[in-house]
């Protein structure tokens, strides 16, 4: 976190990825027993927030269209939230820039819900055991996108354990295809085979990815273009999609495919935390 000046903070809320991501069966509360690996990039969307009497968000950046700042937005859920649990009787003004592509699988709100939480924990001076309680209120990604550090999760994602995944500042590219897809819809299409747990990520996958490239199957052509470009070790869909992510063997690698990335694909060169 920065504080640029006396009374203005901002956070980053680091694109997140999923290494791996192994459903292991359906929940009676209707969400999914998963097992997966969380990765963070060191780039994302940026949260700022200034003392006020009550709680505001504005937002602006190439993805703010698809977004509004009514209530049901995750920040200000996050920042009530927040406020609630705490006893706080102050408020804040929050200003979003939105860089990240929305319902694109790489954390999106539940980042952002999750930089709010760190923010306010400073700006409010609030223990960050509270910030950790209601994370889980927020989303099931929201505890790991609180962490923003490599972990492992399981049960519904929110149950985190860190690990060495071996990927710090390991060159990444994301890659998207102008596609937002339903988180919901992208789950509802599992087909409710476990294939086993997660052990090496490396030689793992993403059970998800069938159901999102039926709903888009430009998600097919993204991860067959990563796995063309030199010195690309590793591709894979996150999270529910349909961004793509591809590992690198060096930023020279990475940056030459950012540059011959097709123009209607959303893309970001950046590395991993």
């Amino acid at each position: 976190m920065i504080k640029a000046a006396a009374n203005r903070w901002i956070e980053t809320a680091p694109a997140k990825i999923n290494l791996a991501l192994h459903l292991r069966g359906r929940r009676p509360d209707g969400r999914h027993d998963l097992e997966t690996i969380f990765a963070f990039c060191t780039d994302g969307d940026r949260l700022s927030a200034e003392p006020a009497d009550d709680v505001s968000l504005s937002i602006s950046g190439p993805f703010a269209s698809g977004l509004t700042g009514g209530v049901d937005n995750l920040v200000l859920r996050a920042a009530r939230a927040l406020q609630e649990a705490a006893g706080v009787k102050q408020g804040v003004v929050l200003h979003l820039v939105k860089n990240l592509p929305v319902a694109s699988g790489i954390g999106g709100g539940s980042a952002d819900a999750a930089a709010a939480l760190r923010l306010l924990t400073s700006l409010w001076n609030v223990d960050p055991r509270i910030a950790a309680e209601v994370a889980p209120t927020i989303g099931s990604d929201v505890p790991a996108c609180l962490l923003s550090m490599t972990s492992r999760g399981e049960g519904a994602g929110d149950r985190l354990e860190m690990v060495d995944a071996g990927v710090s500042r390991n060159p990444v590219l994301l890659v998207n295809p102008g596609v937002a897809l339903s988180t919901r819809e992208v789950f509802a299409g599992w087909d409710g085979v476990d294939r086993g747990a997660l052990t090496d990520w490396r030689g793992g996958r993403n059970d998800l990815e069938p159901s999102a490239r039926a709903l888009a199957p430009a998600i097919g052509e993204v991860l067959d273009w990563l796995g063309a470009q030199e010195g690309c070790i590793l591709h894979r869909m996150s999270g529910s999609g349909a961004t793509c992510f591809g590992l690198f063997a060096g930023e020279e690698e990475r940056d030459a495919a950012a540059t011959s990335c097709p123009a209607e694909w959303w893309h970001l060169a950046s590395v991993l935390r």
